[in-house]
């Protein structure tokens, strides 16, 4: 029984028994995940967990085999208000088409919120706003190949929050980034959080995020094994693959198996991240 003085949050991302497929490979195995307003969520799990589809089928880039998937208390294939969420996808290297000024990206992701209309002032006001949160207006007008590629993982996140979304999602934002990137990037989604914005995010660890993670879900082989407070990392575990706190320093970590996982899963050993 949960304490009758906490109050309940309203729902804004539900997956309830969710299976996916790649190909003829399964990748999630029956889900289960709610998302409450103004929490942050990290998925974590070695790669080839499942993280990364289980976020792409909340924005509707994989389709789910089975299950239920809801968005603000609506089934995401009736889902229609996306300028409500804001997502980052993986950062990658490749580089082609016609290139962009750092302002064209960031403006690229008002769209749905403009409903395609000419921009006006508050549009333009969106984007810089959007670009001094990431420390990025000095950058306007350069093109996106000029950046470096924390540089650019900053333009990605700016062009998530110009629609000034309520749901944030983002697909390892930490990962290739600089020390310097990474600070910005945690300063500004902690003003995010602190304005009461919900955050679902994949991390492969924790890092300077670590203060603002209300709960983690760690996925292994497409099932839950642990949903509730950030995993400790275990003290036998070589420092290499430790699952460290912001400071650098390893953590004490414990066993845990979700009661979803099948039967004869062995206990998760939450350091184990890799």
């Amino acid at each position: 029984m949960g304490d009758p003085q906490t109050p309940v949050r309203e729902a804004v991302v539900a997956l309830r028994g969710v299976t996916a497929e790649l190909g003829s490979r399964p990748v999630l195995r029956g889900v289960d995940l709610t998302v409450g307003r103004g929490e942050v969520v990290a998925l974590l799990g070695a790669n080839g967990s499942g993280k990364s589809t289980a976020i792409r089928t909340v924005i509707g880039q994989v389709q789910p085999g089975a299950g239920r998937i809801e968005l603000f208390g609506t089934p995401r294939h009736r889902f229609r208000d996306w300028s409500r969420v804001g997502y980052v996808p993986q950062r990658t290297t490749t580089e082609g088409g016609v290139p962009a000024t750092v302002t064209e990206i960031v403006a690229s992701g008002r769209l749905a919120r403009s409903r395609f209309r000419p921009f006006r002032g508050p549009d333009r006001a969106a984007v810089r706003r959007a670009l001094d949160l990431v420390g990025m207006a000095d950058r306007a007008r350069d093109s996106v190949t000029a950046l470096s590629g924390g540089q650019h993982q900053r333009v990605l996140i700016a062009r998530a929050l110009v629609s000034e979304p309520e749901l944030l999602i983002m697909d390892e934002p930490m990962a290739g980034v600089d020390l310097a990137s990474q600070g910005i990037l945690a300063a500004t989604l902690r003003e995010q959080v602190a304005a009461g914005t919900t955050v679902l995010l994949v991390l492969h660890e924790l890092g300077p995020l670590e203060p603002l993670i209300d709960r983690a879900v760690v996925l292994r082989d497409g099932c839950v094994l642990h949903d509730g407070p950030p995993p400790r990392a275990v003290a036998s575990t070589p420092p290499s693959s430790q699952l460290r706190s912001s400071r650098g320093y390893p953590q004490p970590g414990h066993d845990h198996v979700h009661p979803h996982a099948p039967a004869g899963t062995e206990p998760i050993r939450t350091g184990l991240l890799s």
